[in-house]
């Protein structure tokens, strides 16, 4: 287990993500607030009344919780692999609407098109096969369901070959800005939007009805 999952297995780590960490540092990379990422997430994923969305990577529930609250009748559900994290995600972020699962990104415990909307926010870099995992929320995703991620991605020049070195040595993944569009286009999605914030790129788009 590399240095960036270790981290997030830590039980005083997880205490500390959501309330200090993650804005910080999303800050930075960015310049955007957790408040403009969970309306983006809202925006992207096209919430509707009664819709099952899955948050992939959870944390300690802030996505899920609030994502939640956007679909009415429907639920949210938080998947993450740090038992640490979804201890915290059940204290700080429980629900009516809202349940967690411990689980591998990269064999989601999901039958296919389980879900109306599927996400990944700020944490694909830490997944070891991150292509499969994004593979895997294809999969659970029901047509005419929405998928949106945020994750990494190399800037040109300079600060691209050293943040793929200093991502590397802590166990965190950069990714070109054509990945994920390409991985989507091979797999059929459409309506592909894709931002780009800092050091950080945002990809949405749709499954087709089959």
């Amino acid at each position: 287990m590399n240095l960036a999952r270790r981290t997030m297995n830590n039980p005083a780590f997880a205490l500390l993500y959501e309330r200090a960490w993650r804005p910080t540092s999303f800050w930075l990379a960015t310049g955007r607030t957790m408040t403009a990422d969970r309306r983006y997430a809202v925006r992207a994923l096209r919430l509707r009344p009664g819709d099952r969305v899955l948050d992939i990577a959870c944390g300690p529930g802030n996505f899920t919780h609030h994502l939640s609250a956007h679909v009415g009748s429907g639920y949210a559900v938080g998947i993450d692999f740090s038992v640490p994290m979804l201890r915290r995600a059940v204290v700080d972020n429980a629900g009516s609407r809202v349940g967690y699962v411990r689980g591998d990104a990269r064999r989601l415990p999901f039958a296919d098109g389980s879900f109306d909307a599927v996400c990944c926010f700020g944490a694909l870099y830490l997944i070891p096969d991150p292509l499969l995992a994004a593979a895997e929320m294809i999969r659970v995703l029901a047509p005419g369901g929405r998928i949106a991620i945020s994750t990494s991605h190399t800037p040109e020049g300079v600060l691209g070959q050293v943040s793929r070195l200093v991502g590397g040595a802590g166990g965190l993944r950069v990714f070109d800005l054509d990945t994920f569009p390409k991985l989507l286009a091979e797999h059929g999605l459409t309506d592909i939007d894709q931002q780009v914030h800092g050091l950080m790129q945002y990809v949405g788009a749709t499954r087709a009805h089959e």
